[in-house]
C-alpha cells in the first residue's frame, strides 16, 4: 500500500533540471541513479512521490547567481532585464536542451509524452513523467521551422518569454514591490507565435509575460490560458505574480496556475529566503483556490531553478508538502486534484486528447 504522504502523485509544472544537464554539473545517468545535489533525480523523485512535469529548456543569461540573490534581499530591488539573445546562440542552446532531455529518456530517468494517455500512464510509471517544454522561445525563428521541427520531437509547452525581451514579447523584470504591467507586450511575430501554437495544440505559458503580453494572449489564444509557475501577487507584490484580475481571465478561460515554489515570489517580504513556514505557500493556495476554483491549481515548483523553501528542499521533501496540505483541512479528493488531475484535465482541454 503506498504511503499517504507520497501519495497522490505530483505532477509538477514547471523545473530546470535540463539547465544542470547543459552546465555540466549533473549527467542523465546520474539523474537515473542519484545525484549528490539539485533537486531532482530518480531516486529522490520516487521518494517523495513526485511524478514529472514540465522539463524547461532555457537558454540563460550571463548572470551572477549570488550578486542576483543579495539584490533580492533588499527591502526593494529593480533588477535590469538582460539584453536580447541572438537567434544562432538561442538555437544552438535549446538543441542542446532537446538532446539533454532525450537523454534522460534514453537513461531511463524520464519518459517524455505527446499525448495525455501517454501522460496519464507515465504519472504512475516508474520513472518520471516529461513534457518538453521552452522557456523563452530564442530558439524559434519567425517562419516558425524550427517550432515545427520541436512539435515533431515532442514540444507540448511553450512560454514565448523569460525575464527579458524576445522577438516574440517582453518579460517582466525582478522587481519588488512592482505591477506585472512593466511594458509592451506581444510584438506581430508573437501574435503569430500564439496562433501557430494553438494550431499544433502547444500549450502556452503566460507565466514571465508581463501584463499586456497577457493580455494580448487572451486576447488572441483559443486555448485555456495556463501561468505553469506563478503566485498570487495580492499576497506578494512581485511582478512575477498574478493579480486578481489576471487571475479571473484565467478561470474565465477555464485555464490554471501552478503555484512557484520560489521563496521570493511566496514570502510577503518578496525576499530571496527559505526561512518560512509553508503556511505562506498554503496562503497563495487559498487565494489562487478563490479566484479560480478546485480545478484551475496545481504546483510549478521551479526546482532546480530557484531557492525554495526549506521544510521541502528537494522533491524528496514533497511530502512536507501533503501533511502541510491535509493540516490545512485538504481532503483527498482536492489533493488529487491539485496533485495531478487538474494538469490532465486542462492539457486535455489543451492538446485535445
Amino acid at each position: 500500500m503506498t504511503s499517504p504522504l507520497i501519495d497522490p502523485p505530483i505532477f509538477d509544472g514547471h523545473n530546470d533540471l535540463i539547465l544542470r544537464l547543459l552546465r555540466d554539473t549533473a549527467t542523465a545517468e546520474g539523474v537515473a541513479s542519484g545525484l549528490p545535489d539539485g533537486h531532482i533525480d530518480l531516486p529522490r523523485a520516487k521518494a517523495g512521490g513526485f511524478a514529472g512535469g514540465f522539463f524547461a529548456i532555457f537558454v540563460p543569461s550571463p548572470s551572477n547567481k549570488a550578486e542576483r540573490q543579495d539584490e533580492m534581499n533588499k527591502p526593494e530591488y529593480d533588477m535590469p532585464l538582460p539584453p536580447m539573445i541572438p537567434f544562432e546562440e538561442g538555437h544552438d542552446v535549446t538543441m542542446r536542451g532537446v538532446a539533454a532531455l532525450e537523454a534522460l529518456e534514453n537513461a531511463g530517468a524520464v519518459t517524455i509524452c505527446r499525448s495525455v494517455a501517454e501522460l496519464e500512464t507515465a504519472i504512475h510509471g516508474p520513472d518520471m513523467a516529461a513534457i518538453m517544454h521552452i522557456e523563452g522561445a530564442e530558439g524559434i525563428d519567425p517562419e516558425f521551422e524550427t517550432l515545427h521541427a520541436l512539435h515533431a520531437r515532442g514540444l507540448r509547452s511553450l512560454g514565448p518569454v523569460w525575464s527579458r525581451p524576445t522577438i516574440f514579447g517582453h518579460g517582466v523584470p525582478f522587481r519588488f514591490p512592482a505591477s506585472p504591467d512593466t511594458g509592451p507586450g506581444l510584438t506581430e511575430h508573437g501574435k503569430r507565435l500564439i496562433a501557430e501554437c494553438n494550431t499544433l495544440g502547444i500549450m502556452v505559458d503566460l507565466s514571465h509575460l508581463n501584463e499586456q503580453g497577457f493580455d494580448d494572449v487572451a486576447s488572441l489564444s483559443n486555448a485555456p490560458l495556463v501561468a505553469t509557475h506563478s503566485n498570487a501577487w495580492e499576497v506578494t507584490p512581485h511582478s512575477r505574480n498574478l493579480t486578481d484580475r489576471q487571475l479571473q481571465v484565467i478561470a474565465e478561460s477555464d485555464g490554471m496556475v501552478g503555484i512557484n515554489f520560489a521563496s521570493a515570489f511566496l514570502r510577503p517580504d518578496g525576499q530571496m529566503d527559505s526561512d518560512f513556514s509553508l503556511d505562506l505557500l498554503l496562503r497563495h493556495l487559498d487565494h489562487l483556490i478563490k479566484f479560480l476554483g478546485e480545478d484551475r491549481v496545481g504546483f510549478g515548483s521551479d526546482f532546480d531553478g530557484a531557492l525554495v523553501p526549506k521544510d521541502i528542499g528537494d522533491c524528496a521533501g514533497l511530502p512536507n508538502l501533503r501533511a502541510a496540505m491535509a493540516g490545512h483541512g485538504i481532503g483527498p479528493e482536492l489533493m488529487e486534484k491539485l496533485a495531478y488531475r487538474n494538469w490532465l484535465r486542462v492539457l486535455r482541454r489543451t492538446w485535445g486528447d
